[in-house]
């Protein structure tokens, strides 16, 4: 453009030039206007002559403490450089000294230099991953997973679920990247520190034979101050090194397309609604909690707000204090002592002011939050945390509800019913308590916790968390029985018979992925493990819904007596036994406008019912653990998740499984063999007998 002499063309690019500065012009005055129209609806609260002498004093005494901290730094960095100088000046004056332990000082200087630049690549590869703005070499992986050339037509669907395992591969690709990276700067450190160490015992070696000792110490603190000060110089560069990337990828605009490392929602659309902020939002997950929600409600919200609270907190301390074994009167002056400082402390906490930008923040959170709400209701989408995940599934309403009514038809497991039940459960329950402390069967205080309030009691609610991990995305029944008229008496079996499980089953319970390394940490170090191992896992599908619920029961019976109890917690097992029937058999819910009861399993959401599955499966799995016990193997099961290892052939462990698949009706396994495989949240994997794991 520059070296045409067309006048026409020139005026054309000046013109579009012109309308281009118009328009960002435009943009920024709209942004400003927005911001200043945020600030203004920020509530000014106004403060004491006490509250703003209070806040200057603190301001005061913060810039007080800020300067002093200063110059005590500067002082003592001062008084290390002079201490360095007269150090160096010993070590090279001294008569002692020779070429030979110079080359050795020289050679640790220079080791612990080349092992501070492997660690100062570390950090910036570290600060780009929380940044998120990876090397130019991890995003050229995706140019070797070809693009989607071909989407099936008509099939909304299976056009997802194409792009999202093309997404899942690259990612997982670029993980394991990062992990190899990372090892190798953890491998690199690693030699050098080695070489630092058999240089220094030679150099150590060579002046213990001249006897001198303190020539030792000052090197070591020479060195040792030196790689100090190159590690404080490489900390200062990594303020300034993020501060570039953040503003590199702010400019950046490759990075809107690439697939990143960091969770993200699991989106099941065909493409993306959200805007930037929203996406970055909802990739928070769902333990984010927004900052200062309550600041910038109403004040009547507020106030409200600290009443409940109030009240919520001071009952249950109240309760707990006059109970046993404190039996504090009521009327006792400490509670309303209690009282007073608390609703002091609630109100000081809800109504300082907060800063400007703080309350900005809270404003600008609450409208993407507000947004990305509007975009999921007007496009009839579904929001769920993701099962066995830490985010959210994003997806349309209508297909996440096929997915529910797949697990109605599949496991024949509810029954919808024509009228609301809830009064003809309430009374059973009330009944079977009544009866059971009438006849002495249960305490008066086990009577009392286990008795249901119907002020506050109502039918269960029905949900469902997808699997994302799973082919096809199958949903998990999860039941909401919060304020079931059956929920104490789950809490409270649950609360007696859990400990029994967890002491007598602990050899084959896996508690978490940690817990699973250290125990094939424990098989590799008895030589077990060799490159032929092959890796085993399988689930259990639905096994809460599809629990036999008589079998169940009598499992539970005879697992007590097996292990010698005629009763738990001075409750005889018969009337455990009735307790967790009325549970079991009374599993009614709410899903949409209609009411269903459970035939078969229990409630995914009942305390009682995890409990009842591990007991169940602790018998089904006998046999598995018998043949894995004889052969030496590892055999391990987190509830419905299994993992295994085997060193026979491939052939023999799908024959064993597809047997195992018979053993009960109600028990189906879905398993995976491989070398390398995913449990919970661990990547396992057998390197030619060499054990590795890494986060999954």
């Amino acid at each position: 453009m520059t070296k045409t002499n067309d006048f026409d063309l020139c005026k054309q690019y000046v013109m579009n030039s012109i309308e281009n500065n118009k328009k960002q012009l435009n943009h920024c005055q709209f942004e400003l206007t927005k911001q200043e129209q945020q600030f203004q609806t920020c509530s000014i609260k106004e403060l004491s002559f006490e509250q703003m002498e209070q806040r200057l004093k603190e301001l005061v005494d913060r810039e007080r403490k800020y300067l002093s901290k200063r110059n005590n730094d500067k002082l003592i960095k001062f008084k290390d450089d002079i201490s360095e100088k007269q150090r160096l000046t010993t070590i090279s004056t001294t008569s002692h000294m020779n070429n030979q332990e110079n080359e050795y000082i020289n050679r640790l200087i220079t080791i612990r230099e080349k092992q501070g630049e492997i660690w100062k690549e570390q950090l910036m590869l570290e600060i780009r991953i929380h940044c998120k703005f990876l090397p130019q070499n991890f995003d050229h992986l995706e140019n070797f997973v070809s693009s989607i050339g071909y989407l099936p037509l008509n099939n909304n669907q299976k056009a997802i679920e194409i792009k999202n395992k093309r997404f899942k591969i690259i990612q997982e690709a670029k993980r394991h990247w990062l992990n190899y990276f990372l090892n190798i700067y953890e491998i690199k450190i690693q030699e050098y520190e080695q070489q630092y160490q058999n240089e220094f015992i030679k150099l150590e070696s060579l002046l213990s034979n001249n006897n001198d000792k303190t020539m030792l110490n000052n090197i070591k603190e020479h060195i040792n101050n030196r790689i100090n000060r190159l590690k404080k110089d490489i900390y200062d560069k990594m303020t300034s090194f993020r501060r570039i990337i953040l503003q590199n990828r702010q400019r950046s605009s490759s990075t809107k397309n690439v697939i990143g490392v960091s969770p993200e929602p699991y989106l099941n659309l065909i493409s993306n609604p959200f805007d930037k902020r929203q996406w970055n939002y909802l990739s928070f997950g769902p333990s984010y909690i927004r900052v200062n929600q309550s600041a910038i409600r109403p004040k009547c919200q507020q106030e409200t707000e600290i009443k409940n609270q109030h009240k919520d907190i001071y009952s249950k301390v109240e309760n707990h204090l006059t109970g046993y074994p404190h039996l504090i009167p009521r009327n006792n002056a400490i509670f309303k002592q209690y009282s007073d400082h608390l609703l002091d402390y609630l109100n000081q906490s809800y109504f300082t002011p907060l800063s400007y930008k703080d309350q900005l923040i809270s404003r600008e959170q609450a409208q993407i939050l507000g947004s990305i709400r509007r975009i999921i209701q007007n496009m009839n989408l579904i929001i769920r945390v993701t099962d066995k995940g830490n985010n959210f599934y994003i997806g349309s309403a209508v297909e996440f509800e096929k997915k529910a009514q797949k697990i109605f038809s599949d496991t024949n497991a509810f029954i919808e019913l024509s009228h609301n039940p809830f009064n003809e459960i309430f009374d059973k329950v009330i009944q079977l308590l009544n009866t059971l402390r009438g006849k002495d069967l249960i305490r008066k205080w086990q009577y009392e916790q286990m008795m249901p309030d119907r002020t506050t009691c109502e039918l269960a609610h029905l949900y469902f968390n997808p699997k994302t991990h799973k082919d096809g995305i199958p949903v998990r029944p999860i039941e909401s029985t919060i304020h079931a008229a059956t929920t104490n008496i789950s809490k409270f079996l649950d609360k007696i018979l859990r400990p029994v499980f967890d002491d007598k089953c602990k050899d084959t319970t896996i508690i978490d992925g940690a817990s699973l390394i250290t125990e094939l940490s424990k098989y590799n170090k008895k030589g077990l493990l060799k490159s032929t191992t092959l890796f085993c896992t399988f689930d259990i599908r639905n096994l809460y819904t599809m629990l036999p619920q008589e079998e169940a029961l009598d499992t539970l019976m005879t697992f007590l007596h097996v292990h010698g109890y005629r009763k738990v917690k001075g409750i005889s097992i018969d009337t455990v036994k009735k307790l967790a029937s009325i549970i079991l058999k009374n599993n009614v819910f709410v899903y949409g406008k209609k009411i269903y009861k459970q035939t078969t399993g229990g409630a995914m959401g009942s305390s009682l019912t995890l409990t009842l599955a591990n007991i169940f499966m602790a018998k089904w799995q006998t046999n598995i653990v018998e043949e894995q016990t004889k052969t030496g193997e590892f055999y391990g099961r987190y509830i419905d998740d299994i993992f295994m290892t085997w060193n026979r052939s491939e052939e023999e462990l799908r024959k064993f499984l597809d047997d195992v698949n018979t053993w009960h009706p109600n028990i189906k396994l879905d398993y995976k063999i491989g070398n390398s495989l995913p449990f919970l949240d661990v990547q396992l994997t057998n390197n030619n007998g060499i054990l590795s794991t890494s986060v999954y």
